[in-house]
């Protein structure tokens, strides 16, 4: 008998998984480009925030994006990276990124059909504490033959072609839809490949944990003090939900997706619209929270059914197992009728 060695020959890697998908599609491969060059700038950024304090990654590098937050070191060259590696590959029109003020219209030589919208470094706050962080994308085709623009952007949630999301935690996880439910790969860096690790995940239709900064209680409102009252102490009798909190969504959503339960960053008197970017925070996390299986809503109106004014509006948002959301919008609905 024949030793092949650790390495499993029959592994699926995302090149692979991606290229079988767009076969099924008759597709140009265009699409397969664009992703491959997201993989390919995601893996960077791994890479960098593995030796972020080697490399003197840590730290502010003194400037505040366009929507309030400062700046990083490593926020800076995980911006970079995405919008290079995006733009060489000739798939995109339109970028928009929250580090950036406006929309990047790509040049003309470089133009493919498709939107993406981006977060390279999801929960940059914990960075310099070695806490979790991540990259966040939501990809939509250009509607128009017009002269891209910053209103090809403003997409609803509904017209995503695909979303996901990566983690730097432990190791480094992809979650990826596109619109065939979610699959999950882990980056080998033995080989320096994404493989495919969970195919069609799916939500707990119910979970046991919630996850939202509680220090804001006093500027919370009514639905969302109720909701976490019944969380903690059940009326049925039965054990009151654990609270986990990262302060990085990509964080907080992967768990919540893994393990069921609610994540939630509602509107509260100091964030009245809320806090979380619709473009490129909130969709892509309700498309594929959609896609387990889960719900994802502001409360009033489904996530992905809002339709965007601006490219870094805001929006409330509260996602996860379908109980538990459900829950929570009978609530807000009595009392915001």
């Amino acid at each position: 008998m024949s030793d092949r060695g650790a390495f499993d020959t029959n592994v699926v890697t995302i090149t692979r998984f991606v290229l079988e998908e767009g076969r099924k599609a008759k597709g140009t491969g265009e699409f397969t480009t664009l992703l491959n060059a997201l993989c390919t700038a995601i893996k960077a950024i791994s890479s960098a925030v593995r030796k972020a304090g080697i490399a003197q990654l840590y730290g502010i590098d003194g400037s505040t994006n366009v929507t309030g937050d400062q700046v990083k070191k490593l926020d800076v060259l995980s911006n970079d990276l995405v919008i290079n590696m995006i733009k060489s590959s000739f798939t995109s029109c339109v970028l928009v990124t929250e580090e950036n003020e406006k929309a990047i219209i790509v040049e003309p030589e470089r133009r493919g059909k498709y939107v993406v919208c981006f977060d390279p470094l999801d929960g940059s706050s914990n960075i310099d504490c070695l806490a979790s962080i991540g990259t966040i994308f939501a990809i939509y085709r250009k509607k128009t033959d017009s002269e891209p623009s910053e209103t090809d952007a403003l997409q609803p949630g509904r017209r995503i072609v695909a979303a996901g999301y990566a983690l730097y935690g432990s190791a480094t996880m992809l979650v990826l839809s596109t619109g065939q439910g979610v699959n999950c790969f882990m980056l080998d860096p033995a080989i320096g490949e994404f493989i495919l690790v969970d195919r069609n995940v799916k939500i707990k239709k119910k979970g046991k944990i919630y996850s939202l900064n509680e220090g804001y209680a006093q500027y919370f409102d009514p639905a969302v003090t109720e909701y976490l009252q019944k969380k903690k102490f059940p009326e049925d009798g039965s054990a009151p939900y654990g609270a986990r909190y990262v302060g990085s969504m990509v964080a907080d959503v992967h768990r919540t997706l893994v393990y069921g339960g609610i994540f939630l960053y509602p509107a509260n008197v100091k964030s009245p619209k809320g806090k979380l970017r619709l473009l490129y925070e909130c969709n892509p996390m309700a498309f594929i929270v959609e896609q387990a299986g889960g719900m994802a809503t502001t409360g009033a109106v489904d996530v992905l059914d809002i339709q965007p004014e601006n490219i870094h509006q805001r929006a409330p948002v509260v996602l996860g197992s379908p109980d538990d959301v459900k829950e929570y919008i009978s609530i807000y609905q009595k009392h915001f009728k």
